[in-house]
């Protein structure tokens, strides 16, 4: 079935649901069946995350194909199966998908207290349908999994959210679904087209150019909202501000990947002259994203809505890596998605510390904190120094790559995509100080504690992987490079080939 004689990926997938069969087996009174369940709920996500990492230690990084492959027959009269397999752009997401997990579960020991099973199961079902939706070789199984996210994302918020919690959950579910219908009319054409759901198939296949157009903005309404891209964007600070804070961490973290790697695994390659088309129409808007949404960001006073809107205007830089169609651009887009996973989820949960002792997110309210938390005062500045993109931590590699492939397109566009590295610096630093400096005027501050134990085995996975991408970049964008590079040869030879048709000779 694969090269290793198992099935790794399904394995790594429908584990964490073993894992839902344990806690729904729990039984006893109230506070006895939340502390199995989330001792359940941690162990079953540390060994997931085990497992995972034999990914990490036997894929090849030479190859730019896909690895792992699993393949079984399911509807084979509709071209449909269940196929499965990474290649260097999944292989990472699946595995911050299962590092975040354990991280989001240990974040939430204390503050869910509150139909804590029914908690743990969603996120167990939650890391089953990421794992899944980046596993997946077969359209018509990625849309399943793609879909089944916003189950349990919808939960999460309306239940153990905050004051609006349902009206932020319902905002979620009605913009994700609604595009995501016009992506599923698309699969249909495809399909019709390519007679076929094979994900590699559809990769080599030469659609109609006039056919692209429409297929691109299909595939543009469902990823831009994942993403999210402005103006399609507003559904994002809701959700963050409301959900709690393992939910804002995986929103973050994983979730808002989702829309960049649909790009990057069906409209640039499967799509590459409408890509190359309306490139300048993304640039346009990834462009308002980041100077839009960061000076929306200094005007905030709640600190979730503050890294909320600076998660737009990050993943603008990554859009704007995605449709440069060069080699350094496309590796800076893959690294900031894992930069930004990795320090936004860190600055979600640097929020939740706070939230938990004082259950409030206004800025005014706070003030002086290094005076009685040193320790969270460090590991604070740690991951906004991270997401200024600071040399020496995650968030400067990505960025850098991303405005090298900006300006081999165009340099006024780099120019205004750098203008993040400013504008960030800005509203970080704005919430860093108004949180961190100053004295403690509050009575309610001054008996506030530092950092705990277990708050510590929170953040310490987090400040090694922020220091780790910083200092040593290669180690993880190896993975990629070679399928990087598959994927720009791809584009280049089916640009050439356009303009060999239109009868105009190649430059």
């Amino acid at each position: 079935m694969t090269e290793l004689g198992f099935p790794l990926l399904s394995l790594v997938t429908f584990l964490p649901l073993v894992g839902c069969v344990i806690l729904m087996t729990i039984r006893g009174d109230e506070a006895t069946v939340a502390t199995n369940a989330k001792w359940a709920a941690l162990w079953t996500s540390l060994i997931v995350f085990a497992v995972s990492l034999v990914l990490w230690f036997r894929f090849d990084q030479r190859e730019a194909g896909f690895q792992f492959v699993e393949s079984v027959s399911w509807l084979p009269e509709y071209g449909i199966g269940y196929r499965m397999g990474v290649d260097g752009i999944s292989v990472l997401f699946i595995l911050l998908a299962t590092a975040l997990t354990p991280i989001c579960i240990l974040a939430s020991w204390d503050s869910i207290t509150t139909r804590v099973r029914e908690f743990m199961l969603s996120f167990l079902i939650l890391e089953t349908m990421m794992v899944g939706m980046f596993s997946a070789l077969d359209f018509v199984v990625f849309y399943m999994f793609f879909e089944g996210v916003l189950i349990p994302m919808f939960l999460i918020i309306g239940v153990w959210g905050h004051v609006r919690r349902v009206y932020a959950a319902i905002k979620f579910f009605l913009y994700t679904l609604t595009g995501s219908v016009l992506m599923l009319l698309a699969l249909l054409a495809m399909r019709s087209y390519a007679g076929t759901t094979d994900i590699p198939t559809l990769m080599k296949t030469s659609f109609p150019v006039a056919m692209q157009t429409w297929l691109f903005f299909a595939f543009f309404a469902s990823f831009a909202v994942k993403v999210p891209m402005w103006p399609v964007h507003t559904w994002l600070p809701d959700a963050h501000v409301e959900a709690p804070t393992a939910g804002s961490v995986i929103l973050a973290g994983v979730l808002l990947k989702m829309g960049a790697y649909g790009f990057l695994r069906f409209s640039v390659p499967m799509l590459p002259e409408a890509s190359a088309h309306f490139a300048p129409f993304i640039y346009s808007l990834s462009v308002i994203a980041i100077i839009y949404t960061s000076l929306v960001a200094l005007a905030q006073d709640n600190m979730k809505k503050l890294i909320a809107y600076s998660s737009v205007a990050h993943m603008g830089m990554v859009t704007i890596g995605i449709f440069s169609f060069n080699i350094q651009g496309i590796q800076g887009a893959l690294f900031q998605m894992l930069s930004h996973g990795i320090v936004a989820g860190a600055l979600f949960l640097c929020v939740g510390v706070v939230y938990d002792r004082m259950h409030t997110l206004e800025i005014n309210r706070y003030g002086g904190l290094a005076n009685r938390m040193p320790g969270y005062a460090l590991v604070f500045m740690l991951f906004t120094m991270a997401s200024v993109g600071l040399p020496g931590t995650s968030g400067f590699v990505g960025e850098f790559l991303v405005i090298t492939g900006a300006v081999q397109v165009n340099f006024w566009l780099a120019l205004l995509a750098a203008t993040t590295m400013v504008l960030g610096a800005a509203y970080m630093l704005y919430l860093y100080r108004r949180i961190i400096f100053g004295s403690l005027t509050r009575a309610d501050l001054r008996a506030i504690l530092d950092l705990s134990p277990r708050e510590y085995a929170v953040f310490m996975p987090l400040i090694v992987l922020t220091l780790w991408m910083g200092i040593y970049p290669s180690a993880f964008t190896h993975f990629f490079d070679a399928s990087v590079e598959a994927m720009v040869s791809h584009h280049a030879a089916a640009m050439a080939h356009q303009v060999q048709l239109a009868g105009v000779p190649a430059r």
